[in-house]
């Protein structure tokens, strides 16, 4: 391994990746401040372990939607992974498929929803809705087809956050890469080179709803019988009507820190939200986990698995399959040796008590 952390894959990833591309993958809204809470706010919380309790191998396998799996770690939805491997998403779910992981394929992939389920892996599609539903039922339809077991529903981006990086760079897909699942649709799936402002902000402002609601949500949920998930939800009173409708589970998730600037980290956003579900239906935790400790800290204080949308690319832009494969790797063995640190022999076992609590 050429790297014995995430922050040193990332810097691995800069080179090996072409500067815009780059800063596409790693840029934040506006000022960034989210972007670099994400990550800094798992560092403010500090575990209390408990000693002569652990044990050499720690239950870490998980339940979630019916589905069993042995680590609660997902690989996030995270646009055109061709920009950073000729094998783009393709390879990303064989490298799911090898690590028993389940992918969240994104509505914005450079592979089809067809050609990503070849690879075999356990697939969840992550869909937005479209101005023209015929769309969004298109990609229900083919992700029902091709053995997709849940749908993940983007309701924080009704329009794009303004990325500086990207404004600046003009940014848009290299002429061999489009938006796969949509190409025949659309112009704007390639992302046109000769728009004079982010053409990713002319996509969202065109093609989909700004005016997502709780009926496009109750519409789609009479659409299919695939599970629904909610993904960006901060609020403890949206985490609330989503137990009132037929939601399966919420994603807990600022976009990365690429949308609203300033706004809560997904981690801290987490205890609230837990108090009021109260395991009633399952909470995904997504944004800024670079250790094993941050998982830890995640599902002890509520969250029943976190997703990876980051680390996963730089892998790939690194090795390709082989280099995600190493990011799930090193997560996985990062998160069962903090299991074994804290002393806790089991995943249902951790709890708040293993997180320190300041009494002022």
């Amino acid at each position: 391994m050429s790297w014995l952390n995430l922050y040193e894959l990332e810097a691995i990833a800069k080179h090996k990746v072409e500067a815009t591309a780059f800063d596409y993958i790693a840029s934040g809204a506006n000022d960034e401040i989210t972007l670099r809470n994400n990550v800094e706010s798992y560092k403010k919380i500090q575990l209390v372990p408990r000693r002569l309790a652990s044990n050499k191998q720690p239950n870490t396998a998980i339940e979630l939607l019916g589905q069993k799996m042995d680590y609660p770690i997902l690989i996030a939805p995270t646009a055109f992974h061709g920009l950073s491997h000729k094998d783009a998403e393709l390879g990303t779910a064989h490298a799911a498929k090898k690590t028993n992981t389940t992918m969240i394929l994104s509505t914005l992939s450079n592979t089809t929803i067809e050609d990503a389920s070849v690879a075999g892996a356990n697939m969840w599609f992550q869909l937005y809705i479209f101005n023209n539903r015929e769309i969004t039922l298109e990609l229900v339809r083919k992700a029902e087809e091709h053995g997709y077991k849940a749908l993940v529903i983007t309701v924080d981006a009704p329009i794009l956050g303004k990325r500086e990086r990207d404004i600046r760079n003009q940014f848009h897909l290299p002429s061999h890469l489009s938006i796969a699942n949509l190409a025949m649709h659309m112009d704007a799936a390639q992302l046109d080179e000769h728009k004079s402002a982010s053409s990713l902000e002319i996509f969202f402002q065109e093609q989909l709803n700004n005016e997502l609601s709780w009926d496009d949500i109750h519409w789609l949920t009479s659409q299919t019988n695939l599970p629904i998930i909610l993904k960006g939800i901060l609020h403890p009173e949206d985490a609330k009507l989503a137990l009132q409708s037929k939601i399966a589970g919420i994603v807990i998730s600022n976009h990365g820190g690429r949308q609203l600037d300033t706004e809560i980290t997904s981690i801290d956003a987490l205890p609230a939200i837990a108090a009021i579900v109260k395991e009633k239906m399952p909470i995904i935790l997504d944004g800024g986990i670079r250790r094993g400790t941050d998982i830890l800290k995640a599902i002890a204080l509520g969250a029943n698995a976190v997703l990876i949308g980051r680390p996963i690319v730089w892998g790939l832009a690194d090795e390709g399959i082989d280099g995600s494969i190493k990011v799930i790797n090193f997560l996985q063995e990062e998160f069962k040796q903090s299991m074994q640190l804290v002393g806790c022999k089991n995943i249902k076992e951790l709890s708040n008590e293993f997180i320190y609590q300041d009494s002022n």
